[in-house]
């Protein structure tokens, strides 16, 4: 009954000769019933009375070296619900594709595909009267060892240079400045972007950040966050809207959420299976008594959810103390968590600072006399430590888990073994490249070239 129709895998090899594309890896997808093809910079435009859709593309799965620009005719706006659930407002176009052996034309819906496995998704709707997918499958139609290089050569850039946006509030400070300098020394193009300043454009036909006095910041290629915490909400929502557009972000605007919420990132890091302090939460002023005990009763430490750089952290020395500071927090509707108290690490803890999944750094704190917090902005102190392969597994780990690119990694030393104290999306770099005396804003712009260039 189905002689006619050819049967392929789950994954095929496509062409797509119109948009210039000689091959691109596509998810078959019968449960799905449009075909959507990854794009970004979407703009539309009008030529002879017809409207036009341009846009660019990573042709490459998993890879941003590699951009095609695009144009075809818009057929269609039309919205449609992705497999999360999500309903979203996505442009059509029609364009023939190359698919064992035959040429025909399909329907496709733009969208942006960074984050998915495959660059282009073939639904039902293409498949219909000329193939059946054997979900067991792959390549049926013919695997390819591809040199995209060499196929791709047309599309490759003709500067090397790379207009890089820093996501931040204050260009004075010594992290920028670093930044915006080791950008500078490798020919990159930088630009300073205070987050206050940003405001968006978010309709489907005209998406943009604009900043200042209406500039409107286009070819970004990339951008490095260093959101602090009190603009966490809103910076987020700038940096979502630079991925949308098809920058790169060394830290996305999801990673960044998940590290800034302290519960959150601890329930993650503990579902991977790293080791945490003893942590409790509880909501009710009720708990508070089993709570303390939980955690092994005083001392004991009680954190504001939302603090950083050492504020809003208290050490109660007896169950009576750690009571009164839970049972005060909590009078002011604060969020709080409940820590056992290290005793043994004696004021110290290690900061280890991963990029693109290797700890490039590492430095002992140890707390100022009379204080238990080790952090710098506080009075501690730092020094160069060597750390065991433990400590670096569990900081690399660590990071991939909050999906960080860049990340400060918290350790203290326990008789248990390592334990993770938190995780920092935007990580000084004065404490760590002063005792290190390594370029850690320069291995920063390494990480992004090797993406982009």
């Amino acid at each position: 009954m189905h002689q006619h129709k050819k049967i392929i895998g789950s994954e095929e090899w496509v062409r797509i000769p119109e948009l210039n594309i000689p091959a691109i890896k596509a998810r078959i997808d019968s449960g799905a019933k449009t075909s959507t093809l990854h794009a970004f910079n979407i703009q539309t435009f009008e030529d002879n009375g017809k409207e036009y859709v341009r846009f660019d593309i990573h042709p490459v799965q998993h890879s941003r070296k590699i951009s095609i620009r695009c144009k075809a005719e818009l057929i269609d706006r039309r919205i449609i619900k992705s497999s999360t659930g999500e309903r979203e407002k996505r442009y059509v176009i029609r364009t023939p594709i190359s698919l064992g052996g035959e040429t025909f034309d399909i329907e496709v819906t733009l969208t942006n595909r960074d984050s998915m496995g495959y660059r282009m998704l073939i639904g039902r709707e293409a498949m219909k009267a000329r193939f059946i997918v054997d979900p067991d499958q792959h390549f049926v139609l013919g695997n390819m060892n591809l040199d995209f290089d060499k196929i791709y050569k047309f599309t490759k850039r003709p500067r090397k240079k790379l207009r890089i946006a820093l996501l931040a509030s204050n260009p004075a400070l010594y992290s920028n400045k670093r930044i915006m300098s080791a950008g500078e020394t490798r020919g990159h193009e930088m630009i300073f972007v205070d987050i206050r300043q940003c405001y968006m454009n978010v309709s489907s036909d005209n998406p943009a950040v604009h900043y200042r006095g209406g500039e409107n910041l286009v070819d970004i290629d990339a951008v490095i966050p260093r959101i602090k915490p009190s603009v966490t909400a809103y910076g987020c929502a700038v940096l979502r809207h630079f991925e949308h557009l098809g920058a790169y972000c060394l830290n996305d605007a999801i990673s960044i959420s998940r590290s800034r919420d302290k519960l959150r990132s601890l329930q993650l890091l503990v579902n991977k299976g790293i080791d945490i302090p003893v942590t409790g939460f509880a909501d009710s002023p009720e708990d508070t008594e089993d709570l303390i005990k939980m955690v092994g009763g005083g001392p004991l430490v009680v954190k504001l959810l939302e603090g950083t750089q050492g504020k809003g952290v208290v050490l109660a020395q007896t169950d009576k103390a750690a009571e009164s500071v839970i049972n005060a927090f909590k009078s002011l509707k604060a969020n709080i968590l409940v820590q056992e108290f290290i005793k043994e690490a004696e004021g110290k803890d290690l900061r280890l600072f991963v990029i693109d999944g290797k700890v490039v750094g590492s430095m002992e704190r140890k707390a100022a006399a009379g204080e238990f917090r080790a952090n710098l902005h506080l009075g501690g102190t730092a020094r160069d430590a060597k750390i065991t392969n433990s400590e670096r597994k569990i900081a690399a780990k660590a990071a991939k888990v909050m999906g960080l690119k860049v990340a400060g990694v918290d350790i203290i030393r326990s008789k248990s073994g390592p334990k993770v104290l938190e995780i920092n999306s935007s990580p000084g770099l004065e404490g760590i490249e002063g005792v290190t005396h390594k370029d850690i804003a320069g291995y920063m712009i390494e990480a992004i070239e090797k993406q982009l260039l």
